[in-house]
């Protein structure tokens, strides 16, 4: 009966300690803000001269997680994935001639910028907005411009 009393209240703690759960934090990149994946257009002079209608279009953190991102076009619009630096308090980027990491080209970014809350996606809901004219050493002469909105994660919202 000894033992049976001295083993209880190890048993109880045992049982105790195991039941908590611990969650775990993955935390977030310090680019957060300026991290997403956008549903945008690519115009020239105003007009879809591609006819590429809405396209699936990204911007990440690099590797340094610091003041510069990823602009993707995942292949969809031109082939091309630059880094850009970023100032963080307004969310405004550019690049000059960045070298492309899909093929031997450079691209130049101006008046890039994140407007977090000032777009509306396709159903209506709110969200982020972004905007950048881009011209590439390919085709020098001509200033397109992307824009769009963030991905929301509603299937309606998509295109």
């Amino acid at each position: 009966m000894r033992k049976v009393l001295y083993a209880l209240p190890i048993i109880v703690i045992v049982f105790s300690l195991s039941c908590t759960k611990s969650t775990f934090d993955a935390g977030k990149t310090n680019l957060t803000a300026a991290s997403n994946g956008w549903w945008v257009t690519f115009t020239l002079n105003g007009a879809d001269v591609y006819n590429l209608g809405h396209v699936f279009f990204s911007t990440y953190n690099t590797a340094s997680n610091t003041d510069t991102i990823w602009v993707d076009d995942l292949g969809h619009i031109w082939d091309f994935k630059v880094k850009a630096p970023i100032n963080l308090s307004n969310l405004s980027f550019s690049a000059n001639a960045a070298a492309n990491e899909y093929y031997a080209i450079t691209v130049n970014i101006a008046n890039g910028k994140i407007l977090p809350k000032a777009g509306k996606s396709r159903a209506g809901n709110v969200t982020d907005s972004l905007y950048m004219q881009v011209t590439f050493s390919d085709d020098s002469t001509d200033n397109y411009v992307i824009s769009g909105t963030a991905r929301t994660g509603f299937i309606e919202d998509d295109y």
